[in-house]
């Protein structure tokens, strides 16, 4: 569902909506981004399903304890407890935790490390990166040919590490602790893929490639692919917390965005840059106009705007300063039928909206335009 509510004192992400497609932590992102302003709508394109009843997780964990690998890789704070946890369940928890202190035992970053020492353990190294790239890079250093390497996975792709590491003659023991599946529930993801598509969002973040490739594959499924690639590409911002999580959409022909870390805060600041900086902005009739997602700035005033009052004033926005025929205004309606008097309905409260009614201009038996200043009216009217 949406989330309507304004803050106080809006931040510089109000006006827009924010697309969530995290299975873990969506809380997280979602109340970081509402605390700047932004809407949010959430639907989780996958579900975390642990696998402490699994026969593949059960023989990793066995042939772990009877033949000693010479490192393992903890990738996930979650997978190394679920991990540990499992073990427990059958019995083994002792038998694993005892072989783990004896072995090279390596942690992708602070959160890992937290829970590695959780369980009793100490981590030989970490990255400073938090990067699997500078594990891959210190494994090879060190040199991995007839060594045992297990690697705690944790259902993401981990393109070229375990492939390198076997090119360099290590043997690859994977560890699955959990799977990503399907949601159990598929409306929420419908419902986001229907407002990416009619671009009634003005960002969709992605915190796993997982998430990314269910979230295509549902597309794919509904015959919704290319508008949806056509929305990103164009219109919606595709933000991604990494470039692992980008991999399914970039393979896609789409071009994401990244921040330099890869945490969620830092995703966040990227759209409070990127968001405000494609919103289009105005001169109209003396005040400074910024148009967007579903609201409008007003000389820094933010003035929420109806659907249908934001479809009106993005089409007058497309030729500004040009009078723009009720028919067309009529067309750029959502749903509407073919009554011009909806036209009207709409303009009064687009204008009632923004709390200045001279914004808008109504031509006599022509249309409406925007009220530019004389100077802008003159460079938008020279093309």
């Amino acid at each position: 569902m949406y989330d309507e509510q304004q803050l106080p004192d809006h931040g510089p992400l109000a006006g827009f909506t924010v697309g969530v497609t995290a299975a873990r932590r969506a809380d997280e992102l979602g109340a970081l981004l509402q605390r700047r302003g932004a809407a949010v709508l959430h639907a989780p394109a996958l579900r975390i399903v642990q696998l402490a009843d699994d026969s593949e997780l059960l023989a990793a964990t066995k042939e772990v304890i009877d033949k000693a690998p010479d490192v393992v890789v903890a990738t996930t704070a979650i997978g190394f407890r679920g991990w540990v946890e499992a073990a427990d369940g059958w019995g083994l928890g002792e038998d694993l935790l005892t072989r783990l202190r004896g072995v090279e035992l390596l942690a992708r970053g602070p959160k890992v490390k937290g829970a590695v020492r959780a369980a009793g353990l100490t981590e030989e190294w970490s990255p400073s990166s938090e990067s699997m790239a500078e594990v891959l890079d210190r494994l090879l250093e060190e040199g991995v040919e007839g060594r045992r390497v297990a690697v705690q996975l944790h259902g993401e792709p981990l393109p070229g590490f375990v492939e390198a590491l076997r090119a360099g003659g290590a043997e690859v023991l994977g560890v699955p602790v959990y799977r990503w599946m399907p949601p159990e529930d598929i409306g929420p993801v419908d419902r986001l893929l229907d407002a990416t598509v009619s671009r009634g969002l003005d960002a969709l973040t992605f915190t796993s490639a997982p998430a990314a490739a269910s979230l295509l594959s549902r597309a794919e499924e509904r015959g919704l692919l290319p508008e949806l690639l056509a929305a990103l590409n164009h219109d919606v911002l595709p933000a991604c917390v990494g470039p692992v999580t980008a991999l399914p959409l970039q393979a896609q022909g789409v071009d994401t965005v990244s921040p330099e870390r890869f945490r969620l805060g830092p995703l966040v600041q990227l759209l409070c840059k990127e968001l405000p900086g494609r919103a289009r902005t105005l001169p109209i009739a003396g005040h400074r106009v910024e148009i967007r997602g579903h609201a409008v700035l007003v000389d820094g005033d933010l003035k929420p705007v109806p659907p249908a009052g934001m479809s009106l004033l993005r089409a007058l926005t497309r030729r500004p300063g040009w009078v723009v025929a009720r028919s067309d205004l009529l067309r750029a309606l959502p749903g509407s039928g073919r009554d011009e008097h909806a036209v009207e309905t709409a303009m009064a409260r687009l204008r009632t909206s923004l709390g200045a009614p001279k914004l808008i201009q109504t031509v006599v038996k022509r249309g409406y335009r925007l009220a530019l200043d004389p100077a802008a009216d003159a460079k938008y009217s020279d093309g």
